[in-house]
């Protein structure tokens, strides 16, 4: 399976419910926190499938999502 490869500008533009700001994921990057991401030489890419995970790693449990 292909993974999707995603820049910084990239994942701002799919994914707006993680951040607006590339300034973000760059601070998130030096902190080390945020999504994983990979350097490939000098340039930052993403793995569309961390993103998710980012994103999707800490759902809210609601009273009709207890089965």
């Amino acid at each position: 399976m292909v993974n999707k490869i995603l820049t910084p500008k990239d994942v701002i533009e799919n994914y707006p419910a993680l951040t607006l700001s590339e300034g973000t994921l760059a601070n998130w990057r030096v902190l080390k926190k945020g999504p994983r991401f990979f350097k490939v030489s000098r340039k930052i890419v993403y793995k569309a499938s961390d993103i998710e995970e980012y994103l999707f790693r800490n759902p809210v449990q609601t009273l009709d999502s207890v089965a």
